[in-house]
């Protein structure tokens, strides 16, 4: 095995996967022994100085950057943009249009760059601004967590706390447990970092925290990370249940290692609130171990373009994550942190949250209903029931290759992320996902149909 093949995962039961050949959406790495191998070429300014032509620049690449895979997810917004008609967008992760908050946000705005100091269009601290941290904390606290000031570092979106999490804990070679499916540029994150990602089985009540032990075993592979998307997954929808909650934060402390707990989705629920989060556990618990550190953002609760997000840590993480912050961008975007705080404090939160619920929780019912429909006469087909979230995997019959029905698929109108953008590229490709959060419910059920008609389109034998 490649030292690319070892960070795109090893899996706990990757000889029961197909044999197909990963496709464009698969999360490979291109072996830096490759880029060694390239033939330089070599122009020349009139001065005789020595410039990087076609294939030069790239020969001088860090080793890491063939852990640097991009995101299929972030391409498909290209990709869609392409298409010459009309495509019912299940590949898009982000909230509905009708679902941001559009009118309160400009007001906020408008009080936040009035602000007679004019501070709004300065640089801010890097830990966030002080209105935003003071009205997150209490925000939190109506949650039933009491963060301190020290434990509290907003960022540029999720993203940014991922990123920040691996680039102070993971190292290369260190490996990196992850669930099977997860987010694919989560993955990326760790693989730029030259972790290696050991792929651990999901089922309907989450990271099979039972089967870690035995991944471990298999693989000799002692993990540093354990990286959980522990509520209303993506892709899968699944939420860990409290039992392995608790499991988990034992079995770290067995091993040694640390917890980040990426939790985009954890106030979208429908029904009922997902357990404690494991940062609260594991502080609940006599003589907690300060191993989890908490990734959210308001992306998905808010508005994803106004790139802010939070991190909770313990402090000295928070302290070395801060110095690190100042390495990239110095401070999260100033007018946008009082925006939000501007939004917190007014209120509207609560209503906002439950209108989201509401809205969502109709257009997962629309999608499942439409997908009762549209396949009641095909078997081997089955679907996740999410309990919150943005999204279903639809699991197709064997042998029916998601990266090969995506082309048919746009040209029906319709678009998903096939879910080889999530696994490894020996896991399974029957499998895909499906957004319910941006389209609405007449636009799903057109699409569920489109979707259908692209895979009775697929050639027979």
């Amino acid at each position: 095995m490649t030292a690319s093949e070892r960070r795109t995962g090893a899996t706990l039961d990757g000889d029961d996967h197909d044999d197909a050949v990963p496709g464009p959406w698969a999360q490979d790495r291109v072996p830096a022994s490759d880029a060694a191998d390239r033939p330089a070429v070599v122009s020349h300014t009139r001065d005789g100085m020595a410039l990087a032509g076609a294939g030069g620049a790239e020969r001088l690449f860090a080793a890491r950057v063939a852990g640097i895979p991009g995101s299929p997810i972030d391409r498909s917004i290209a990709l869609l943009a392409r298409q010459p008609h009309p495509t019912v967008p299940f590949a898009f992760g982000a909230p509905a249009p009708e679902a941001i908050p559009s009118a309160l946000l400009a007001e906020a705005a408008s009080l936040a760059l009035g602000d007679a100091d004019a501070g709004a269009l300065s640089y801010g601290p890097t830990e966030g601004e002080p209105s935003l941290r003071a009205a997150l904390r209490a925000d939190l606290l109506s949650q039933g967590l009491d963060i301190a000031d020290d434990e509290l570092l907003i960022t540029a979106g999720g993203t940014q706390g991922l990123d920040l999490v691996c680039k102070l804990f993971v190292g290369p070679g260190d490996a990196v447990i992850a669930e099977d499916p997860t987010y694919s540029n989560g993955i990326a994150i760790i693989t730029s970092y030259e972790g290696d990602v050991l792929r651990c089985p999901t089922d309907d009540a989450g990271l099979r925290v039972d089967a870690i032990a035995r991944l471990v075993a298999r693989t000799g592979r002692v993990p540093k990370l354990i990286y959980t998307i522990p509520n209303f997954q993506n892709p899968g929808g699944s939420t860990l249940a409290l039992e392995r909650r608790r499991s988990l934060l034992k079995l770290a402390e067995r091993y040694d290692c640390l917890i980040l707990e990426d939790d985009p989705y954890g106030r979208l629920f429908f029904d009922r609130a997902p357990p404690p989060s494991l940062y609260a556990l594991d502080r609940l618990a006599k003589n907690g171990s300060g191993r989890v550190t908490g990734v959210h953002t308001f992306s998905k609760i808010l508005a994803p373009g106004l790139r802010v997000g939070w991190v909770i840590a313990p402090p000295p993480v928070i302290a070395k994550m801060i110095d690190a912050k100042q390495g990239l961008d110095t401070c999260t975007n100033v007018p946008a942190q009082r925006m939000v705080a501007r939004f917190l404090e007014s209120g509207a939160m609560p209503g906002h949250l439950d209108m989201l619920r509401t809205t969502y929780r109709a257009r997962r019912d629309a999608m499942e209903t439409a997908l009762k429909q549209s396949f009641a006469d095909m078997t081997g087909v089955r679907w996740t029931s999410p309990g919150g979230g943005f999204f279903i995997w639809l699991s197709l019959p064997a042998g029916i290759d998601a990266d090969r029905l995506l082309p048919l698929a746009l040209a029906e109108g319709v678009a998903f992320i096939p879910g080889s953008a999530f696994r490894g590229p020996e896991g399974p490709r029957n499998a895909l996902r499906l957004s319910f959060a941006y389209p609405d419910a007449d636009a799903i059920v057109e699409g569920v149909r489109r979707l259908r008609r692209a895979i009775d389109r697929i050639p027979r034998g």
